[in-house]
């Protein structure tokens, strides 16, 4: 190997060793910072009209605070009670319940391991033949054309990078679906790292798991 090839391969591997450190930091950066944004454009104006004066940082601190409050106050029996309750009130809003439950079974399947929303990594051809996307397998639909034609589509989502929380929802003809051989959390990886951090094989599986999410999905 030539000193030059050494030195490119050494800053490739280095290069990927910052991305890995640099992309979740900055994800979560762009996250707070919205929070931040968001509680400190509500508080000073408040704030200035009663002191009279401006407080760099409220933002930050009240943001910081209140996250922790709320973690505390949840975990406890009354904190818990409470938000059981507001959190049944809300499923059972007409047309905020609508959102209310989409928005938290969307991060819920992503950020807790536990959760079966999402049952299989796939890929299928996306946006056109000889190229593939990747997405989670989330439900099944028996398709029915108006030459009463049915057909078995699978509801596929397909998050954006590095954003998994936000995407589309593409419905894929089930022959046409491809599940692959690695878990959830690894496909996450994978969307979040643009393809970064990635399994050295991946190997597809015959059988898709979309009926077993439909009944993991069941209301009970």
């Amino acid at each position: 190997m030539s000193v030059l090839r050494l030195i490119k391969d050494i800053i490739r591997r280095q290069f990927f060793s910052g991305v890995l450190v640099v992309v979740p930091l900055i994800l979560t950066y762009v996250v707070l910072r919205f929070l931040f944004e968001s509680i400190d454009g509500i508080l000073q104006p408040v704030v200035e009209k009663t002191f009279g004066y401006h407080i760099p940082g409220l933002g930050i601190a009240i943001t910081l605070l209140l996250i922790i409050l709320t973690g505390f106050f949840t975990r406890g029996y009354i904190g818990s009670r409470i938000y059981k309750t507001g959190d049944r009130i809300l499923t059972k809003t007409p047309v905020i319940r609508v959102f209310y439950l989409a928005a938290k079974q969307l991060i819920e399947a992503i950020t807790v391991p536990h959760i079966r929303a999402f049952k299989q990594v796939v890929i299928f051809e996306y946006p056109r033949r000889g190229a593939y996307a990747l997405g989670f397998a989330t439900n099944n639909i028996e398709f029915q054309d108006g030459n009463s034609t049915s057909r078995r589509l699978v509801g596929v989502f397909v998050p954006s990078t590095p954003t998994p929380v936000s995407g589309i929802v593409i419905f894929v003809p089930e022959n046409e679906v491809i599940p692959l051989d690695i878990s959830v959390e690894e496909g996450i990886k994978l969307i979040v790292s643009g393809a970064i951090v990635a399994p050295p094989l991946v190997k597809t599986v015959k059988k898709l798991a979309t009926e077993e999410v439909q009944k993991d999905n069941a209301p009970c």
